[in-house]
């Protein structure tokens, strides 16, 4: 199969055929404080982290038939918004949030989701999730409908059951944290894991053949 996703016909099926090559996602499990004061979630695949020298993030946010999506438009209005981690045990509340609700009835009411508040933003944070990133808006760029929006994380929370305290690491492995895959109800478990430590361009010979 190819595919010129520059030829016009393209457009219908792109975002089948590429959602099924890069996977899996990480889920941004967004949420906003609106100017009416109504608390907004939303999940997010198209997202990831950009860079720690500021540490920035990356979400792709379409717009929808009448305009911006709630987070989009909560975003670009208070310049603020807290990522949530995505484990399997929440995975059914997630779903719930990712409907399409209208922008004065919270999703996190809805799903039945606890609310914390937040250290530097004033958008919450959802109690259940293992760790969250509060971030502040950067910029948006706007490439056809897709709506590049980055943010600066400012701080970060991670749950004592998940960080060794004496290595200063987040033990990933024990969160169950779930990524996107094909389709809209695919997903990944990270709980099958395998390592391959890297290498130093001095030490290749001692670890593949060298002519």
């Amino acid at each position: 199969m190819e595919l010129d996703l520059e030829a016009p016909e393209a457009e219908d099926i792109a975002y089948g055929i590429l959602s099924s090559i890069v996977v899996p996602r990480p889920i941004a499990w967004v949420t906003t404080l609106g100017v009416n004061g109504i608390v907004n979630a939303a999940p997010f695949s198209f997202y990831n982290l950009m860079g720690d020298e500021p540490p920035v993030v990356a979400l792709g946010i379409g717009p929808t038939e009448t305009g911006l999506k709630d987070s989009a438009r909560n975003i670009r209005e208070t310049g603020e918004f807290v990522i949530n981690t995505v484990t399997e045990e929440l995975m059914a509340a997630m779903t719930i949030t990712a409907a399409d609700f209208p922008p004065d009835e919270s999703e996190t009411t809805a799903a039945g989701l606890e609310l914390l508040p937040s250290v530097k933003v004033r958008a919450p944070r959802l109690a259940a999730a293992p760790a969250h990133l509060e971030c502040r808006f950067l910029q948006v760029v706007e490439i056809g409908r897709t709506h590049l929006t980055l943010g600066q994380v400012v701080h970060v929370h991670v749950d004592d059951r998940f960080f060794n305290a004496l290595t200063g690491t987040v033990e990933t492995e024990r969160m169950g944290i779930v990524g996107r895959m094909h389709g809209r109800g695919w997903y990944a478990r990270t709980t099958d894991l395998t390592e391959m430590q890297r290498i130093r361009y001095a030490d290749r010979c001692s670890n593949i053949p060298c002519g």
